[in-house]
């Protein structure tokens, strides 16, 4: 059984100006997604399910359909897609919404909505961040070894110097992790980048400590994951306590690292750390284009990715 590749596309791109999992930034118009599909067929994973907002969710089953037609698995078979949305109202019975509400509920709300889809092993990924081709193979390697097995999940940790930002501080997820290897715990740092000494600092939101000096080696999260599917129900049930308690709130998220920790904290599941020596890139804002293009021309040139990539 081929692992699947859950890709969060549901994300509108405020801050960024406009729908950036269409935006073409490969040389011939290529997508971060694009290039995230095509290193995840190469790594082996036999499904792609996207999770969109219902208002864009026929532009990109369309888009899809154009430029997918005849991209096929390692075994020679079609590449299948499925399109799942993401909406405010698709919780559990029982719950009223506030009406003034208007956003979903995060990125571990999101994979729920791939629930009665995905049956195997899966990987999810933001749809706006490149990985690497070495990320997806540790992970489709780590999904096909846990075909069979429950309450056993993965993150793939970027060394936060292979993460930092031409144009400006990032935040980042950096986590922690025991002498097996397992996750512990994932400490949001703010404001980090590496300053004029060669250094890296940010400040820690957990303590309140500011101008931090950081391990450039530390690995953070940038949103990565693997997951058998019996993450599905005890999600749900997280899910359904994170709502008795927030149901009226008009911002508050359901994150993954959130029903992850719960997870541990209640002993029915552990997560393992998985390092990559991959440099991830993406795009937040407007001024972050450029210098992604520049990565893809870059790519190209080197012969890491053939042009046009389909």
């Amino acid at each position: 059984m081929k692992p699947t590749l859950l890709v969060l596309a549901a994300g509108m791109g405020s801050r960024y100006g406009g729908l950036k999992q269409m935006d073409g930034l490969g040389p011939h118009g290529e997508t971060i997604i694009d290039y995230s599909i095509h290193d995840a067929v190469e790594a082996g994973f036999g499904k792609v399910v996207y999770i969109v907002r219902e208002s864009f969710k026929a532009q990109m089953e369309e888009a899809v359909q154009a430029k997918y037609k005849g991209v096929k698995t390692v075994d020679g078979e079609p590449l299948q897609f499925v399109f799942v949305t993401q909406e405010l109202n698709k919780i559990p019975a029982g719950f009223t919404l506030n009406p003034e509400r208007v956003k979903p509920w995060g990125t571990a709300h999101a994979i729920l909505m791939a629930k009665d889809v995905i049956k195997e092993p899966f990987a999810v990924i933001n749809g706006d961040d490149f990985y690497g081709k070495d990320s997806f193979g540790i992970l489709a390697d780590w999904c096909r070894a846990h075909e069979k097995t429950e309450g056993q999940y993965c993150i793939v940790g970027f060394e936060l110097e292979n993460t930092l930002s031409e144009n400006g501080s990032v935040s980042r997820g950096i986590c922690s992790y025991d002498a097996k290897g397992n996750l512990t715990d994932i400490s949001e740092h703010l404001e980090i980048a590496k300053e004029a000494d060669g250094k890296v600092y940010g400040n820690n939101s957990a303590n309140g400590e500011n101008h931090v000096e950081l391990d450039p080696k530390a690995l953070c999260s940038m949103n990565m994951w693997g997951f058998t599917p019996d993450y599905f129900g005890k999600s749900e049930a997280i899910f359904e306590t994170f709502l008795e308690a927030n149901i009226g709130e008009l911002k508050k998220e359901y994150y993954i690292p959130y029903a992850v920790d719960c997870i541990l904290k209640s002993g029915k599941g552990s997560c393992e750390v998985l390092s990559t020596p991959s440099h991830w890139f993406g795009v937040t804002f407007k001024e972050d284009r450029p210098g992604v293009v520049a990565k893809f021309a870059e790519l190209v040139e080197k012969g890491v990715y053939p042009s046009p990539l389909y």
